[in-house]
């Protein structure tokens, strides 16, 4: 009896709690989605914001792997993370960088894009990682850095994840001009936009409540 009542524990969800599966599954899209649209801002040669924007520079800056990159920017938001959005967050969020971070190695070797155009990639990939990226918010996730502290500024003070990461997306972009040319810049600027648009058009705590 004990084993069924954990199993169903593990499986079954209510209209404000997900179960375990529901997290498990929801980490694994949201990963899966934003490693597909960090591949069409990649091979239309644009950048992107937050996090994510800082792995591009650095990976563009050196020629480390992306997936590297965006893991090892990500460490020093883990204490923030652990201190005021408490463990289990931290833990999701760790688990959906890492799969972002490995994913992101491995894809290209079943995904090849041959031609992206900048503006296309700008707004399907913007739209893709923001669809990824409400995948993770709404199992209590994160892919790290910026979106860590927009979340706790949303829980905090009331202001949109979704406009105060792309404050912060905006002077990522803007330090874009050393390494890539004004037009490549703002096709990110584009694609940071669409991103942060969905995320603020969709990511509202009073109509999505599941813990």
């Amino acid at each position: 009896m004990a084993e069924k009542a954990a199993l169903a524990g593990l499986v079954n969800s209510s209209s404000d709690r997900h179960s375990l599966f529901d997290d498990a599954q929801g980490l694994v899209a949201g990963s899966m989605l934003a490693v597909l649209g960090v591949s069409l801002l990649s091979s239309a040669g644009l950048l992107a914001g937050g996090t994510a924007g800082m792995a591009f520079l650095l990976h563009y800056a050196t020629g480390w792997s992306f997936g590297l990159c965006f893991f090892a920017v990500n460490l020093p938001f883990y204490y923030l993370a652990f201190r005021r959005l408490g463990p289990a967050f931290t833990v999701k969020t760790f688990v959906a960088i890492a799969l972002t971070s490995v994913l992101s190695e491995i894809a290209p070797r079943f995904i090849g894009l041959s031609h992206v155009d900048p503006v296309a990639g700008a707004l399907f990939g913007g739209l893709v990682i923001g669809a990824g990226m409400l995948a993770l918010f709404r199992h209590r996730a994160s892919l790290g850095g910026i979106g860590i502290l927009s979340l706790y500024i949303q829980d905090r003070f009331g202001w949109r994840a979704g406009f105060v990461q792309l404050g912060f997306d905006g002077l990522v972009l803007a330090l874009s001009f050393f390494v890539a040319s004004p037009f490549i810049v703002a096709c990110s600027v584009l694609g940071a936009v669409v991103l942060n648009l969905t995320l603020a058009i969709n990511h509202r705590k009073d109509r999505y409540i599941a813990m």
